[in-house]
């Protein structure tokens, strides 16, 4: 009997951090991909992966093209702005302010996401 309370105990608890943890869709919270130094966004099948993050400022957000076509990592204020990325190769920046920098591809402009920086 205490074993089972135990083990009801454990992924309850489990559950409950998982919630915790869970922002918006598309949104990224804490997750394997991500660590005290950066966070890491994918480029893969025309997109980046998550569409948005929500990160503290001084935080690295590192771009990495997983596609098979070259995309570039363009801020709309021209906070930022990648050279062309081949395939895996990466791209990193810092925000330092608070606020919402949104950023796209300039070979393929439809696609589009953004950093909320806190």
């Amino acid at each position: 009997m205490k074993k089972s309370l135990c083990t009801y105990a454990v992924a309850i608890s489990t559950l409950l951090g998982f919630i915790a943890l869970a922002k918006t869709p598309g949104t990224l919270a804490a997750t394997p991909e991500s660590s005290p130094s950066g966070i890491e966004v994918k480029i893969d099948n025309f997109s980046y992966s998550p569409a948005a993050v929500t990160v503290k400022a001084g935080t690295q957000v590192t771009w990495t093209n997983h596609d098979d076509i070259p995309h570039t990592v363009v801020s709309t204020d021209n906070l930022f702005k990648s050279k062309t990325l081949d395939t895996d190769e990466k791209f990193s920046f810092i925000p330092t302010k608070p606020g919402t920098y949104s950023y796209f591809c300039s070979i393929h402009p439809k696609m589009t996401a953004q950093i909320v920086v806190q």
